[in-house]
């Protein structure tokens, strides 16, 4: 069960589904759209498919006066929510129900009645969309204590090219995260819980580290040499971040004057050959 759009004038709306609730909620914040202001609360009720958990929902909408909007495919589970709705005086109204049955006799053949099965259908689109807001949300050392979900952590210091890499393997459907190396910060003691095999590390010629750091330095109006553009630092900083690796006995990559197409394949081909094919975490 998931709760949101909290407001002060308190109109209960339940969403119920077999499946995720996902159909369900884009059709509502349509609706909803159209009425600004409005002030609904809405509760989403997932993965209903046992009468108890019909019987539960009903319960609860009758205790909150709350309207029930379902996307029952399973007509028997159907049956019984618009029996015991009444029984219980709740207002209902039924998604998608009217529409199946029109298009059941128009196509002239049986549904499957199988919740969930436009998701399986796209599962692929969806692990990719999870992967993007996984990798946004654990970028830059953010959120470190669901680190451990990641599929791949990388680790490198500022304008290493982190999280461009990041974004370019979630949208291949990799978790990931990143974590910005700065000397003299502790190591994230997160990153102990996580599979010394996900974990790499990027290196950079100096050089090219340099003119990442002074264009970046350009960009946000920053003149003159400072610790964060000058060679003697960024080789202070190379140097502690290849040991910090070497002491937690981790791998690295050279990212220098490569393509991130080659550098992602580089790091997918690392984590599968360590782990196989636990390396996605499906």
């Amino acid at each position: 069960m998931v709760d949101s759009m909290d407001s002060a004038r308190r109109a209960e709306v339940f969403i119920v589904s077999g499946g995720t609730g996902a159909a369900g909620r884009l059709v509502l914040d349509t609706l909803l759209a159209q009425f600004p202001g409005h002030g609904a609360h809405v509760t989403t009720w997932t993965l209903v498919r046992s009468a108890e958990q019909v019987r539960d929902v009903l319960l609860a909408a009758a205790q909150k006066d709350a309207l029930v909007l379902h996307g029952l495919v399973d007509a028997n589970l159907r049956g019984l929510l618009v029996q015991q709705a009444t029984e219980l005086g709740v207002e209902i109204y039924d998604l998608f129900g009217d529409l199946l049955a029109r298009l059941r006799r128009r196509l002239g053949q049986v549904p499957m009645a199988e919740p969930g099965r436009y998701r399986l259908l796209r599962q692929d689109y969806y692990e990719r969309i999870e992967a993007i807001e996984f990798s946004i949300d654990h970028d830059d050392s953010q959120n470190l204590a669901t680190i451990r979900d990641a599929e791949i952590v990388l680790v490198g210091v500022s304008r290493s090219g982190k999280t461009p890499l990041s974004m370019y393997l979630a949208m291949h459907g990799w978790k990931v995260a990143n974590v910005s190396f700065i000397p003299g910060v502790p190591w994230p003691s997160e990153l102990d819980s996580v599979d010394k095999s996900r974990v790499l590390g990027l290196l950079i010629d100096r050089e090219q580290l340099l003119a990442h750091r002074r264009r970046r330095s350009a960009e946000v109006g920053l003149t003159g040499m400072t610790s964060y553009s000058s060679e003697e630092s960024l080789f202070a900083e190379l140097e502690a971040l290849r040991a910090a690796l070497a002491a937690h006995r981790l791998g690295y990559i050279d990212v220098t004057e490569k393509p991130i197409e080659s550098t992602a394949q580089e790091v997918i081909q690392r984590i599968t050959r360590a782990l196989g094919d636990s390396a996605r975490r499906r």
